[in-house]
């Protein structure tokens, strides 16, 4: 399914369940709010995002534990888990999903590899996250998290 349809789909299945969604974004840099709000009437569903492309961004905005971005780093499931909470929280919405990773074209110094991205979506009582090994350049893995991130939306919904 084209990511386009994947989006219209996510906002017609939280509009008629009477949810609402927030993202928080990293390594897709906005790319999920732009592919929602594309829709329109995607304020009935939609509440909104934080980009936090940065860890104190992250902290601040988001209420990730500074000892989860100082032992398991910012590109990791336990990140993941506190944005899409965090998100959730800040904008008081039903659904929370948040994306984090490495796009490239260089990595993070650490050794893992670029193409390393966690999906995590957070609910009342339920958190789960994806961790995806994607390739292609920074747009390719971009666009694919976006897309993935969509995907699992609705999968979930």
């Amino acid at each position: 399914m084209k990511t386009e349809d994947l989006a219209r789909e996510v906002l017609s299945k939280l509009t008629d369940e009477g949810r609402t969604l927030a993202t928080a974004e990293s390594c897709t840099g906005g790319l999920l709010g732009k592919l929602l709000t594309d829709i329109p009437g995607a304020s009935n569903a939609y509440k909104g995002g934080v980009i936090s492309y940065v860890s104190e961004v992250k902290h601040r905005l988001l209420g990730v534990e500074q000892e989860t971005l100082d032992i398991c780093t910012a590109v990791s499931r336990e990140t993941a888990h506190e944005m899409a909470k965090g998100a959730r929280e800040a904008v008081k919405a039903d659904v929370g999903v948040s994306t984090t990773g490495l796009a490239g074209p260089d990595g993070d110094g650490t050794g893992r590899p670029v193409g390393l991205v966690y999906i995590a979506l957070d609910m009342e009582g339920f958190s789960y996250c994806r961790e995806l090994h994607l390739t292609g350049d920074r747009s390719e893995i971009r666009a694919q998290a976006a897309h993935e991130a969509l995907l699992m939306l609705l999968e979930f919904l």
